[in-house]
């Protein structure tokens, strides 16, 4: 008889705002949220000081600054996060080929083929956590079972820090006990529709014919049961590609002009080319999105002949996009960015004519990449998001009428980039009280 599988779940504690109370002291103890400063953002991260006044993830900003009037907004580095996130799922890829990463910050991990080599389950989870605490000063709670569904659960069991196993064969009495809302994908609407037929709790869930359940919440109905009853066969899928990547922005002051709205499309536009760049992908579909005022979301999106990856090229399609709209003047309070059907560059097949200007941009969203990894987000910046001139202070990465800088002239710049970027901060301030990131 074969040795039951052993597959943990890896979630890394408050990691936006572990990443930035690592790296500055100053708010090290102090409450943190992660997230855009105007209060019609939404917290990415809430640090564990600022958890016990109710803020916590997902939440708007004002309402979090609300039960935590104390907290520090600091606006998110992506950018960095991804640079933290590739040390961990190293780590984790020390232990077992088969790690399935969900986010920036969690993954799966099946070391059924590695207890030989590393000891079993509880015992490879106690390595990997002391490996991401000493390659990244972070702390990470794992949850050990035999399937997805209760390691996943079991890992938010002790946090911060902790670790949480659950033997072959005591999965039910586990999972017995805890509120439905515990459960992967039940959100607030199916928990209400849950408490209105009396169940409460997943052994409640367990004890139900799967026809009442399917009943309540549709065809997902008869998987809830098998989940309840801690049954959960999926294998750990490693490497799965994203589907998309993407941009998006909630202002604090509805925007009414089109200039308005490209110059944030710009912005997102740049904010994706950095991400596709950082990954060597590029994309065939744009997709453009706008919520109005009154919460109408409206998106468009175009599959265009060529794969692309840069600003201008995504910013340029996004703005026809919205132009299609025809919003008149409607007031925005959200627009966003998105490039899917991803295909990696370095696979794509070398052309006859290629096309030079695209290839110079793609360099530049290389090299900008480069400059915010060493010195932070929006040490280079696209000119046209700018809502005035500042003369030389900030430097264009890739203009929005597609014009390309001198690389020659940028190449030695690292220490006036470093000194443009401390210059900006002010303004950075002020424009961050008309814009939040959502």
């Amino acid at each position: 008889m074969s040795a039951p599988r052993q597959i943990l779940h890896v979630d890394m504690d408050a990691f936006y705002a572990a990443i930035e109370q690592r790296d500055d002291p100053r708010l090290r103890g102090r409450p943190v949220l992660i997230g855009g400063r105007s209060r019609r953002s939404v917290v990415c991260t809430a640090s564990y000081e600022a958890r016990p006044s109710g803020a916590r993830s997902a939440m708007p900003m004002g309402e979090a600054l609300r039960r935590c009037p104390d907290a520090i907004v600091v606006p998110p580095r992506i950018a960095h996060y991804a640079t933290v996130s590739r040390e961990i799922m190293a780590v984790l890829r020390r232990y077992s080929p088969l790690v399935e990463a969900l986010s920036l910050d969690e993954a799966f991990v099946d070391v059924s083929a590695s207890r030989a080599l590393f000891g079993d389950g509880e015992a490879i989870a106690r390595q990997i956590r002391d490996g991401i605490r000493e390659a990244t000063g972070l702390t990470a709670s794992a949850g050990v079972s035999t399937s997805k569904f209760v390691s996943k659960i079991a890992s938010d069991f002790h946090k911060p820090d902790g670790l949480t196993v659950v033997p072959e064969g005591t999965e039910r009495a586990f999972l017995g006990p805890l509120a439905v809302g515990r459960m992967w994908g039940v959100g607030p609407e199916a928990q209400k529709k849950l408490h209105a037929a009396g169940l409460r709790t997943i052994g409640d869930l367990a004890r139900t014919p799967p026809a009442r359940l399917e009943r309540l919440l549709g065809s997902w109905g008869a998987s809830v049961h098998e989940l309840a009853q801690g049954l959960d066969t999926r294998p750990v899928v490693p490497d799965r590609d994203p589907v998309s990547l993407g941009a998006e922005e909630t202002f604090e002051v509805d925007l009414t002009s089109l200039e308005e709205i490209e110059r944030a499309l710009l912005d997102q536009s740049a904010r994706v080319a950095r991400r596709l760049a950082s990954q060597g992908r590029m994309g065939r579909v744009v997709v453009a999105k706008i919520k109005l005022a009154d919460f109408t979301l409206v998106t468009r999106r175009r599959t265009v002949p060529e794969p692309l990856a840069d600003t201008t090229s995504i910013h340029r399609v996004a703005c026809e996009l919205v132009r299609a709209m025809a919003l008149d003047g409607a007031p925005v309070r959200l627009t966003g960015v998105s490039v899917s059907d991803l295909s990696d560059e370095a696979a794509r097949a070398p052309t006859l004519f290629p096309d030079r200007a695209a290839e110079r941009r793609r360099t530049l969203e290389k090299l900008a990449l480069a400059v915010d990894e060493r010195f932070g987000d929006g040490a280079l910046v696209n000119a046209g998001t700018l809502e005035a001139p500042l003369g030389l202070a900030r430097r264009a990465v890739a203009g929005g009428a597609g014009g390309a800088i001198d690389l020659d002239r940028l190449a030695p710049a690292a220490d006036p980039v470093r000194s443009a970027a401390e210059r900006l901060a002010a303004r950075r301030e002020r424009l961050g009280a008309r814009r939040g990131t959502s």
